[in-house]
């Protein structure tokens, strides 16, 4: 009876609950060929999908401009979150890109992976004597793992093979772990400014790994993305609460030229992902 209860008692909830379930069965009947017939120049399964998260966009509240705070934080926060997931679940249905786009706009994020580590490099001067270290010590392989990242990007671009594509997965699962280690070291430092600077440095190379990442996901097999997942073992979810999501909306916003309110439904969408793979 408190199930049924609580559908009366939290209806904007209940209501998320039931949108999300016809966006989730809209993507397994896209993915099986299911089409239900057309609509317009689409079909009704995509303008069922559609009409969902449209919904859902208009229940859903925008993630609070802040210090990150971990998951579970409330009904509020859980709604705008699933609103987002959902809203890119739908976006996923009725996009497609071929592997060729996919791999130039991996190759196209390097030089702003690259100037983030180069920022990275130098922001140690910006802390105090006893801080500087661990940050130095914490991101000390990020040149050398951005560099073969970037190489193996260009290299599956040139030459889309299936062994291309296994080292650029290497690659971006090595660099991925070594930013995720370095947030958690970088949360170790006492002063208040100092930590400040150290993450943000650190959130830059970390949003361009992310985007790098989830694309690679996009053109991995399920039996590649469970192997890069194992490889993983720190995981995001762990540390959501040093991921700077304004900062990362921004630069995803600069790089695509598209509004901060999409970037940050595509962060949400990429976080949900590797989570979900395992990461």
């Amino acid at each position: 009876m408190n199930s049924i209860s609580n559908i009366w008692k939290h209806p904007q909830t209940s209501i998320s609950g039931v949108l999300i379930a016809v966006v989730s069965l809209a993507s397994v009947l896209a993915e099986h060929g299911i089409t239900l017939g057309t609509a317009g120049s689409g079909t009704t399964v995509t303008l069922l999908s559609a009409l969902a998260t449209a919904v859902l966009g208009l229940l859903s509240r925008d993630p609070v401009e802040s210090t990150p705070l971990p998951p579970s934080t409330g009904i509020g926060a859980k709604l705008g979150t699933w609103g987002l997931i959902a809203l890119l679940l739908q976006a996923a249905l009725i996009s497609g890109c071929s592997g060729a786009d996919v791999a130039k706009d991996i190759v196209n994020w390097s030089p702003t992976l690259q100037s983030a580590v180069a920022s990275v490099d130098s922001t140690a001067s910006l802390l105090d004597p006893a801080d500087a270290p661990i940050f130095m010590a914490a991101t000390v392989g990020f040149d050398a793992a951005a560099n073969i990242l970037v190489q193996q990007a260009r290299a599956y671009q040139l030459n889309p093979s299936a062994g291309a594509l296994t080292q650029l997965q290497l690659a971006i699962v090595a660099l991925q772990q070594q930013v995720n280690a370095s947030l958690l070291e970088a949360a170790r430092i006492t002063n208040p400014n100092g930590q400040l600077h150290a993450l943000n440095a650190i959130n830059a190379v970390g949003t361009a790994v992310g985007t790098m990442l989830a694309l690679v996901q996009g053109i991995s097999s399920k039996s590649a993305v469970a192997r890069m997942a194992r490889q993983s073992p720190l995981k995001v979810a762990t540390l959501r609460p040093w991921i700077n999501e304004t900062e990362a909306a921004e630069m995803l916003a600069a790089h695509y030229g598209e509004s901060i309110a999409s970037a940050r439904i595509q962060i949400a969408h990429a976080q949900a992902a590797e989570i979900q793979a395992g990461f």
